[in-house]
């Protein structure tokens, strides 16, 4: 995985000969900008960025279920939170159910 805003001169020539290699082997995708959310770490609470991945049900309609995946990187400062890259999950709450919100 590389994200290109951050990466360093060398970190992308690495990448593009590993990309030119075996470009079957890879994605693309625009960086997002993710929201932070106080995380508690080794030593107390931090922002770190985090996303939500809602969890819907498919059938006859589509309907959206309360709560669902708060992935975290729990790394200062970086955007990767997939649980293989070293991310972590955070519980998801929901407060109020109201279809007006």
């Amino acid at each position: 995985m590389l994200i290109g805003p951050v990466a360093s001169q060398q970190e992308l020539s690495d990448f593009r000969t590993r990309l030119q290699a075996r470009p079957d082997n890879y994605i693309a995708q625009n960086t997002l900008a993710l929201s932070t959310c106080p995380t508690f770490i080794e030593n107390g609470l931090a922002p770190r960025h985090i996303d939500l991945r809602p969890f819907a049900l498919c059938g006859a309609e589509i309907r959206l279920v309360p709560g669902g995946l708060t992935r975290v990187a729990l790394t200062e400062g970086s955007l990767v939170v997939n649980s293989s890259q070293g991310g972590g999950t955070k519980d998801t709450w929901v407060l109020e159910d109201d279809a007006s919100c």
